[in-house]
């Protein structure tokens, strides 16, 4: 489902997991009993603020000991409605009992990086971050570096190599469309029709929101742009706007629902989640832009629960949290490994959109450039 979230960019990937296939309540109360990041592990071994591994605390049973002790874990700009968050911190709760403290679910990635500096020292502070790539790139001295019990199904282009990020999930950018109220789209060109006057949205700002960024960048390769050329999606969005069918306003799950939006650009397995809502949703994924990307995990070097921050990780990365991503319809970056080994939902994978051509994604270089480009020249183009 769309909601506010996630500055910019998700890119790098070059993983079989996208080329072939591809929280609870939004926030617990509770008081949060911090042991912070130099909480030594039940085992003494390791500060668990400097645990590399499960290993370094003396195994997944010392870990889970030292993360029950802290009794607590606060994540930030995790909606409930993004990628089946809701039930992967259902999960986590009821497998572990922590108290889970969601702030800003609507937030963006930079939002996120902005409260780990802000609320530096403090027992609020984020312990985890679900980020998008540029911010990621960027931020890489606010993380510590950690590597899962599932490290090794990680593929190398999709993680750094001392585990400060790793990618967790991702999808492809699509047109998603109530077809009781516009025509079929079969192209990214169908949205200049005046059938379409005041109905197409972006999920977010482009300037701010990853999302809103890559559907930009789709509808620019779907007129002839490249993966570092940005501008004819821009161009293209000045045209919508001149015709009064691009709506400058924030798609989501309750826009989609009440009619604001009947046409939103955004992840497919966001998209998807409206038809729950809207029986005659449609997902559409352009064959000539078939743009992919992920988003990463990051523990934050400050993190006031250093433990549960590091048990959080090994929950989305073992089968029982990759399969949750992959029932909310998004690509887990495990994808493959758990194919081969038997241990995937089927069911789950086998119900992902369908997607014709070769998918692409930006990569650090290429996200700098369409990211200064579309900070100085989007306002001019929808203005």
């Amino acid at each position: 489902m769309t909601t506010t979230r996630r500055a910019l960019f998700t890119g790098l990937v070059v993983g079989a997991a996208l080329a072939v296939s591809a929280c609870a309540p939004p926030s617990s109360t509770g008081t949060t009993t911090s042991s912070g990041s130099g909480a030594a592990s039940s085992g003494g071994a390791v500060a668990a603020g400097s645990a590399k591994s499960a290993a370094d605390l003396g195994g997944m049973d010392a870990l889970v000991a030292a993360a029950k002790k802290e009794g607590a874990l606060n994540i930030i700009a995790v909606p409930p409605d993004w990628a089946n968050y809701g039930a992967i911190i259902d999960g986590f709760k009821a497998k572990y009992g922590l108290t889970v403290n969601s702030a800003n679910p609507n937030g963006s990635s930079q939002d996120e990086v902005n409260a780990v500096n802000q609320l530096k020292g403090t027992d609020r502070a984020p312990d985890v971050l679900d980020i998008g790539m540029a911010v990621a790139w960027a931020n890489t001295k606010l993380f510590a570096p950690y590597q899962v019990a599932t490290w090794k199904d990680i593929p190398d282009s999709q993680k750094e190599a001392t585990g400060l990020w790793f990618q967790d999930y991702g999808g492809y950018m699509s047109i998603g469309y109530d077809s009781a109220k516009v025509p079929a789209i079969t192209s990214v060109q169908d949205l200049l029709k005046p059938e379409f006057k005041g109905k197409i949205a972006l999920n977010g700002d482009p300037t701010k929101a990853n999302a809103a960024l890559n559907g930009v960048e789709m509808v620019s390769l779907a007129n002839g742009g490249s993966l570092n050329d940005i501008s004819k999606g821009v161009d293209f969005f000045g045209q919508l706007k001149k015709a009064g069918n691009f709506v400058p306003v924030q798609a989501t799950t309750a826009t989609v629902k009440n009619g604001t939006t009947p046409v939103v650009l955004d992840w497919d397995y966001l998209s998807a989640g409206h038809g729950k809502d809207v029986p005659t949703w449609k997902v559409f994924v352009p064959k000539e832009a078939v743009l992919g990307g992920y988003y990463a995990q990051a523990i934050s070097a400050g993190a006031p629960h250093p433990a549960a921050a590091r048990l959080w990780e090994e929950y989305l990365f073992s089968d029982e949290g990759q399969n949750l991503w992959l029932k909310g319809g998004a690509r887990p970056v495990r994808m493959d490994a758990m194919a081969k080994a038997n241990t995937i939902d089927a069911t789950a994978a086998a119900a992902l959109p369908k997607v014709e051509g070769s998918p692409v994604f930006l990569g650090e270089a290429d996200g700098a450039t369409v990211k200064a480009y579309v900070a100085s020249n989007w306002a001019k183009a929808i203005g």
